[in-house]
């Protein structure tokens, strides 16, 4: 595995296998996002989940990858605490646990709309994750 996002770092060959499944589009889409996780935080860690879903980790759940037919998932594990200045989510809004971010072929990616989000996700899970935040609220 290389340290691709800097030193602590780990990508799995599980996600590449993911990843490299997909078609074009899709691939670059899930690059993208990948690379801007491991950027927000160079201590996030790569799994599989679920038999088939990368999960993006650091002292719990930050994100997850979920290609669909025509878009490509990015499940924020926030519990809905996060804020969202930009509105880049794109569903999951009444959800529990997660928001879902939905890019289309041809779509751009917010970068720093999305990093900033999972630095925030981060911050919280180091605080002792969004479901004790939510309850000192």
């Amino acid at each position: 595995m290389s340290p691709a996002g800097g030193p602590g770092s780990s990508r799995d060959p599980r996600v590449d296998a993911f990843i490299g499944a997909l078609p074009g589009w899709q691939q670059a889409i899930c690059r993208e996002v990948r690379d801007l996780v491991h950027a927000a935080d160079p201590d996030v860690s790569e799994t599989i989940k679920r038999t088939t879903q990368p999960y993006f980790v650091l002292d719990g759940n930050v994100c997850a990858l979920l290609a669909a037919r025509d878009h490509v998932n990015v499940f924020l594990y926030d519990g809905g605490i996060v804020p969202d200045p930009a509105g880049i989510i794109t569903a999951g809004h009444g959800n529990k646990t997660a928001r879902t971010v939905a890019f289309r072929e041809g779509e751009a990616i917010n970068a720093p709309a999305l990093v900033e989000m999972f630095r925030q996700i981060i911050a919280n899970n180091s605080a002792g994750g969004w479901r004790k935040l939510k309850q000192g609220r």
